[in-house]
């Protein structure tokens, strides 16, 4: 869906309640009990303190989400401002963030049953696990909301808000009765006199993940009416309106009853309740418990997969994973993996490990994105015009980033490890799987290489290193033959210059086995005159044709293989080079099909005299005659080239089955204005005769395994010697087994 076709649905109500239906959950209906036997009523100012934490970094969002309005929230604006390095860091940190948080809030929700049910039994040992009866009911659960976001329920938004306005009713009610029962005297000391203030930083790490709702706000940015008035109300709101609430609640609590009755009780606020208000009250806690934790499980859940779509936007992640489902129209993928985690984290995890797992992740995102903030205030960068702005800049983003990374350091040391082991992976992921797939360069970065002459050489080498590599299309052309040299330039170029990509011109220098490589490059003119002259005509047909170009020589002992390296170690998206005697040899060396696979795609031009201005491409389906109809339409974009596409039949295929798959193929690779042919017969018979009429064919290289091309003759070859016209092999980047190798 276009940014022009997005509905914008979500009002102010709607999007506060997307922030306090998260976060009203499981922080105040199962935590408080934790936090109070660790830091008595202490434990109320940690709340406060969380929500002070949070909203210095809702300052940021709010700011980021009205200049930047798309979905990802905080993974999209650390993504734009730190460059994918750091994208990636917080896109898989919230992703797994959320999936600890949502097995949190489902094993609360199985505690709450627990006690509403009564049920009493031991642990259940399913082989090497051990679960407890809240982990299996919170399993179910997990299955269930799993289950509802596979399918898409609708009007989970009006549901929604339902849920949040009834837990708001029954906690303002609940803390009226508290209020009215409040003895002072429990509150004291707020500080526990053997333990001090030294609880308190521990305890805000346990309970911030009850302040992960706010940010998540931002991921559906681009749904929410008038953003730039609505969003930080929402943002800002939200982490009010909780903070509030949860300091209310615990303190009216703590004021009402002994401290031991809530200490160590997962289900503190339901036992006060039936103190202070009756069974009314204790059922109406059960409901609110349920309530809360069910819908926090389920927001998060639906979260993830808007961080999901955003990161295959970016090519983060495979596009694939947000594939939409034919019958249901979810990201089916997205949520069944999310699922997954969920589901593994609830099993393995116990409330405390699962909650500060969840706390770590978001703590080291909310950092990256007050950093973010800083980076986009001080680059300033074009389009950057946001609609509201952080108050007492830059103080508030600098103390936002310091305190929630800070906060880090007093959480549980094998939780703290666990994470980094996250953040290690995650930026794993970028530099060996996304790095050169995605072109999100960001705004540091450009700052930084754009003012490299000014910068430290340590922050340029940086930026340098990790910067993404899928921005330019790079088109490496290896040299050979001056009399052809032209043509493959002229070829290389036009397709760089439709993908906006650099033509790198390497001329191979084969040195002699007996002389070293080092030594070789001090006599390069003895052992190749026709370098320098042949890489500056490279350089000089390039520039005419408008195109960045390098241009570099390689001296190796060997030839054609030395193709294969250097497409790999320039990046190379695609490689066009000559086919005859002259030049380094065919795509396809023997030799080659056995021992590696190609590093990218191929082009390999049987050149006799470069016109592109009728085409050719038989297809008969398959990878590589997908290559050779991208080629053809760049061409055809280039030189408004006249497109035909042929189809041979065998005696088994009606003339109506092959020309409906003709029209389908052509349509599917963007072909539906080039001219059908079809044929019947021997299939290199049949492009021989429709050449005749065109200055170029190009050819997806053929399947067949290697025994299978030394037992009989070779389609490509024959074409390629019969035909008067240039003829353009296409291969894909493949990766084939020894048996493909061998057999196709």
């Amino acid at each position: 869906m276009s940014d022009e076709e997005l509905a914008k649905d979500l009002g102010p109500l709607a999007a506060l309640t997307i922030g306090v239906g998260t976060m009203i959950g499981a922080g105040i209906f199962v935590l408080p009990g934790e936090a109070v036997a660790t830091a008595g009523p202490l434990a109320a100012i940690a709340f406060v303190l969380g929500g002070g934490i949070a909203l210095l970094t809702a300052f940021s969002a709010s700011e980021l989400g009205t200049a930047m309005p798309k979905s990802g929230g905080a993974y999209f604006y650390v993504n734009r401002a730190l460059g994918p390095l750091f994208g990636s860091i917080a896109g898989w940190g919230n992703w797994i963030g959320l999936a600890f948080a949502s097995a949190f809030y489902v094993y609360g929700f199985g505690e709450y049953i627990v006690r509403m049910a009564g049920i009493s039994f031991g642990p259940v040992e399913l082989g090497f696990l051990s679960l407890s009866a809240a982990q299996l009911i919170g399993l179910g659960a997990a299955l269930f909301f799993i289950a509802v976001n596979y399918v898409g329920a609708k009007e989970t938004g009006t549901l929604q808000n339902v849920i949040v306005i009834t837990l708001v009713g029954i906690l303002t009610v609940f803390t009226a009765f508290g209020v009215l029962n409040a003895d002072l005297a429990t509150l004291r000391p707020i500080v526990p006199p053997d333990k001090g203030l030294t609880p308190l930083l521990p305890v805000t790490g346990l309970i911030f993940v009850s302040y992960l709702g706010f940010v998540q706000i931002t991921s559906v940015a681009e749904e929410i009416k008038d953003p730039g008035r609505n969003l930080p109300r929402a943002v800002i709101g939200s982490v009010v309106l909780v903070t509030a609430i949860y300091a209310l609640v615990l303190l009216a609590v703590l004021a009402a009853v002994e401290t031991e009755l809530v200490a160590n009780n997962d289900t503190a606020v339901v036992d006060v309740a039936s103190r202070l208000i009756g069974p009314i009250g204790a059922a109406a806690l059960l409901l609110g418990g349920l309530l809360a934790t069910a819908s926090s499980a389920n927001a998060s859940i639906l979260a993830s997969s808007r961080i999901n779509f955003a990161m295959g936007r970016n090519k983060l992640v495979s596009p694939e994973l947000n594939e939409i489902h034919p019958r249901y129209g979810t990201p089916y993928r997205s949520i069944a993996v999310t699922g997954g985690f969920i589901v593994l984290f609830l099993l393995i995890g116990d409330i405390r490990t699962l909650s500060t797992a969840g706390s770590v992740l978001h703590l080291v995102i909310y950092g990256l994105l007050n950093i973010a903030l800083i980076v986009m205030r001080e680059a300033e960068p074009e389009a950057y015009d946001p609609d509201y702005r952080v108050p007492f800049y830059p103080a508030t983003p600098i103390l936002g980033a310091v305190l929630s990374l800070a906060l880090i350091a007093f959480i549980d040391p094998r939780v703290i490890a666990l994470c980094i082991a996250f953040v290690v992976v995650a930026a794993l992921w970028y530099l060996v799987y996304a790095r050169d797939k995605t072109d999100a360069q960001g705004v540091l970065s450009e700052y930084i290489l754009h003012r490299a002459d000014e910068m430290p050489e340590p922050a340029v080498t940086a930026a340098t290193s990790v910067r993404p590599d899928g921005g330019t299309y790079r088109v490496m052309v290896p040299l050979a033959n001056p009399d052809h040299e032209t043509d493959l330039i002229t070829l290389a170029s036009a397709i760089a210059n439709q993908r906006n990509g650099t033509v790198v011109a390497t001329h191979i220098v084969q040195v002699p086995d007996q002389t070293a490589l080092e030594q070789g490059a001090d006599h390069v003119a003895e052992l190749d005159a026709e370098s320098e002259q042949l890489l500056e005509r490279a350089r000089q047909d390039a520039e005419t044709l408008d195109v960045d170009v390098e241009t570099k020589t390689i001296l190796s002992h060997r030839s054609f293989e030395e193709v294969f390296d250097a497409a790999k170690s320039d990046n190379a998206d695609l490689v066009v080079m000559g086919w005859g005697p002259h030049a380094h040899g065919r795509a396809e060396d023997r030799m080659d099909e056995l021992t590696g696979d190609l590093p990218c795609d191929f082009l390999v031009l049987k050149d006799r005299g470069f016109d592109a201005s009728r085409i050719l491409v038989p297809t008969a389906g398959g990878p590589d005659s997908e290559l050779g109809a991208a080629v053809a339409n760049l061409l055809s974009a280039e030189y408004d080239s006249d497109v035909s596409l042929l189809y041979v039949r065998d005696d088994d295929e009606s003339p109506d089955e092959a020309e409906s798959f003709l029209e389908e193929w052509a349509t599917d690779h963007d072909l539906a204005d080039a001219n059908l042919l079809v044929d019947r017969g021997d299939p290199g018979t049949a492009i021989e005769r429709a050449a005749t009429d065109h200055t170029m064919v190009v050819i997806g290289a053929t399947e067949q395994g290697l025994l299978s091309r030394l037992m009989g003759d070779s389609l490509i070859d024959d074409v390629a010697e019969t035909v008067d016209c240039s003829v353009l092999l296409a291969q894909k980047r493949h990766e084939r087994s020894l048996r493909e190798r061998l057999f196709g």
